[in-house]
């Protein structure tokens, strides 16, 4: 038990995929478990994970996160993980079967956002319904991107 002047930080981010929303238009936000080894959770307390060119497939009924990058532990001599292994995403079955079928009919992707840990100490992902931006689409979203924040320079100089 924690002392009470003490408090456990919550939802820590340890990797966030910054481009995806610039990539893709974001339709729906999932949250999943993952499945991992001892090395690659304690891999993932030091921060050093990648999910920027990472994907998530679905394969005989299971959401897979492809193409995500988890360093080795150093400390872990040959009981360690290989850092490209696909990873399993823990997802209810009604939750698995929407992403399922908007991908195969819709024509959209599975894109993990972020990995984090929950409150528990859990690593959790957000995982992303998305569909892929056309160029046009990215000039317009960079253009409103400039003005907000020309817009609140404005504000903060002169109110």
């Amino acid at each position: 038990m924690a002392p009470k002047g003490s408090q456990r930080v919550v939802n820590k981010v340890v990797a966030e995929n910054r481009k995806a929303r610039f990539n893709y238009e974001i339709m729906d936000t999932y949250e999943a478990g993952l499945v991992l080894k001892g090395t690659e959770v304690k891999s993932l307390r030091e921060g050093k994970a990648n999910i920027a060119e990472s994907y998530a497939s679905d394969e005989d009924g299971e959401i897979w996160l492809i193409n995500s990058y988890l360093p080795e532990y150093l400390q872990a001599n040959r009981f360690n993980h290989e850092p490209r292994r696909r990873r399993k995403l823990l997802l209810s079955a009604r939750e698995i079967h929407r992403l399922r079928s908007a991908v195969n009919r819709e024509g959209m992707t599975l894109i993990p956002l972020k990995i984090y840990f929950n409150d528990r100490g859990r690593a959790k992902m957000e995982l992303a319904l998305a569909k892929g931006k056309k160029l046009h689409d990215k000039r317009e979203s960079e253009k409103e991107r400039d003005w907000n924040r020309q817009k609140s320079r404005l504000l903060k100089d002169n109110g």
